[in-house]
């Protein structure tokens, strides 16, 4: 069964990244909480106001990142700014706590009322920049259900960007989402190798022919090479090609969402 069905109002959805600003605490930063959240409203409402069918918040520039897990600090930080874009912006809403702050995010997204959280790590293991990280699923479903969160879905990347994949060269992106189906996850990623590239269409394929689950692309996807992707796609995570310049640094460009959310309706017709 597709959950995330439920969440959209489009049958392929668009989802908008956040990238949260530098949290206090943290190597680069610069804001104080009160102007990371009015930035991150901001945002969430040039998004809405262009059509988007949902957001999803995250931790980006928070590196280095901490590995596995993060302080109540950031905890704290995230969930105020995830309750105010979810309030301003009415629409579903995801998260992401990097890196692999599964647990952390799966709480925040509970407290404030999110729908899903994007995983790391959920199903095998991988080397990201910040070191290994081990399998997820188990401990953190046992969290969701001891919470009582089962209404938060779990999204789970698979062969993730950022990450030295050696150590599972045996098994193929196919099996992987198979895995995640498996071990009772909600829905899969696919991303390119970094920020901003596009996945190989020929790893979509595989996810599609060994997995029941909704298939999201989580980079690379771009009003230009959107028809590529349309049809094996289930929906669509943009980030940098909502940016100036296509970076996914820079702010946010509100020409550029609406010349993707047109492509996305010219697909969709």
């Amino acid at each position: 069964m597709d959950k995330t069905k439920l969440l959209f109002k489009s049958a392929k959805p668009v989802i908008a990244m956040i990238h949260v600003g530098a949290l206090p605490g943290t190597s680069a930063s610069l804001l104080t909480l009160k102007q990371i959240e009015a930035q991150a409203v901001r945002e969430a409402k040039t998004f809405r106001d262009a059509g988007v069918h949902g957001l999803m918040i995250e931790n980006m520039h928070d590196t280095p990142y901490l590995r596995g897990g993060v302080g109540p600090e950031i905890v704290a930080a995230m969930t105020i700014v995830a309750r105010a874009v979810k309030e301003a912006s009415q629409l579903p809403c995801g998260i992401q706590i990097l890196a692999a702050a599964n647990i952390e995010a799966m709480a925040v997204a509970h407290t404030v009322g999110l729908d899903f959280i994007r995983a790391e790590g959920f199903a095998f293991a991988h080397v990201a920049d910040e070191g290994f990280i081990q399998s997820s699923a188990a401990e953190l479903l046992r969290y969701r259900r001891h919470i009582g969160a089962e209404r938060v879905q779990v999204w789970a990347d698979v062969k993730k960007k950022h990450s030295a994949h050696a150590i599972t060269s045996d098994v193929g992106i196919g099996e992987t989402a198979h895995a995640v189906e498996f071990m009772r996850g909600d829905g899969i990623i696919v991303t390119g190798t970094v920020t901003g590239d596009a996945p190989k269409p020929s790893d979509v394929f595989e996810v599609k022919s060994r997995t029941s689950l909704p298939v999201y692309l989580g980079s690379g996807v771009t009003a230009s090479n959107l028809g590529e992707f349309f049809d094996s796609a289930n929906g669509f995570i943009v980030g940098s090609e909502f940016k100036v310049d296509g970076h996914w640094a820079g702010e946010v460009d509100a020409k550029r969402v609406k010349r993707f959310m047109k492509a996305h309706w010219q697909h969709s017709s």
